[in-house]
């Protein structure tokens, strides 16, 4: 019993670190993506892209997230990339 569950904490661990590699993969992609709609004249955040994002998202989920839970990942994971790459 001990075994498995130090497994399954070690399992949960790998995932936060996982979680973690991918947020800071999001954050150098959209840096990226927010110099190119700059040298383009587009405004960094588009209403429209996050709509379709949670759209996407919430047509992917297959639980045990719930829609409520899904929407505040996805809140703060926005708000997230705001306050750290700075002004949009």
């Amino acid at each position: 019993m001990r075994e498995h569950f130090d497994a399954v904490r070690e399992q949960i661990a790998l995932n936060d670190e996982a979680i973690v590699a991918a947020v800071n993969r999001r954050l150098a992609l959209v840096t990226e993506l927010w110099e190119l709609k700059r040298e383009l004249g587009l405004d960094t955040v588009d209403p429209d892209r996050e709509r379709l994002l949670r759209e996407r998202l919430a047509a992917s989920s297959d639980g045990p997230l719930t829609p409520a839970g899904l929407d505040r990942l996805v809140t703060t994971l926005l708000e997230l990339t705001k306050s750290e790459l700075g002004p949009a």
